[in-house]
């Protein structure tokens, strides 16, 4: 897909040089994309943190170890996220919970507050694997399900650790299988944490598709050339410098209203 991207903007330029009909030449590949996205995904990857579970009360703990510094919980979660793919690219891993423990206490520690990595992990492990799902979010699975589609979950979190949040949400019942980057050592958003999902499920990259509420991870996919859905959570915002997803909804529910229209 990249390759053909690139190819496209490369036809574009050349055609506005030579003063040819672009116009005819956009529609033309918008009418390719729109044939393409009319088919159905073989396979529905979610994430599960923030996409299919509510964090609202992780991140009420995050800040009462921050001594109620709400405003210190984004720095927080990109400061996890950094170092998570630190990790990746230093290739080294530890449980996702792990480092989200280890950045508090360096956002803390820059804060003047001092939190055990016993205190950090409490913070942190506990609630992130109670988190009750979003309010649409078993409707919405129940939908898919019901029109046939595969649905696998594919997250950072670990594999005790999901089954767990699963477990606590009642969403146990609801997947065909679940994957986590802990069984290829490598956290989302590298791209061969995507190649091994696809590989593991026995499908080419452009027949998987993610459905995710964080812009890097959808970035990501896209790259890794998949196909993907945006669920634009209260706070989150797509990457400017990738492509757009094909679906952007404001919930899950509204995201399987699309996909079960497509053939």
């Amino acid at each position: 897909m990249n390759s053909r991207r690139n190819f496209i903007k490369q036809s574009s330029a050349l055609l506005a040089l030579g003063g040819l009909p672009l116009k005819q030449f956009q529609q033309k590949e918008e009418n390719m994309q729109t044939e393409k996205n009319e088919n159905r995904p073989k396979v529905l990857f979610f994430d599960v943190n923030e996409t299919l579970l509510d964090l609202t009360a992780m991140r009420k703990n995050v800040a009462k170890a921050l001594n109620n510094r709400e405003d210190l919980l984004p720095l927080w979660f990109t400061t996890m996220l950094q170092y998570s793919l630190v990790m990746t690219s230093a290739r080294q891993y530890q449980d996702f919970g792990i480092i989200g423990a280890a950045a508090l206490q360096m956002v803390a520690a820059n804060q003047g507050i001092t939190i055990s990595a016993e205190e950090a992990k409490q913070a942190i492990v506990g609630p992130l694997r109670s988190l009750p799902p979003h309010p649409e979010v078993k409707s919405a699975l129940t939908k898919l399900k019901k029109a046939g589609f595969k649905l696998v979950s594919f997250t950072n979190s670990s594999n005790a650790g999901v089954k767990t949040q699963f477990t606590n949400a009642q969403l146990l019942d609801y997947f065909d299988e679940r994957l986590s980057v802990e069984d290829i050592g490598k956290y989302k958003p590298h791209a061969d944490a995507y190649d091994w999902a696809a590989r593991k499920m026995g499908v080419q990259p452009q027949d998987c598709m993610l459905i995710a509420a964080h812009g890097w991870d959808i970035a990501g996919a896209i790259w890794a050339n998949w196909r993907t859905a945006f669920i634009s959570r209260a706070g989150a915002q797509l990457f400017p410098l990738a492509p757009a997803p094909e679906l952007n909804e404001a919930n899950l529910d509204k995201v399987a209203n699309q996909l079960i229209k497509l053939k």
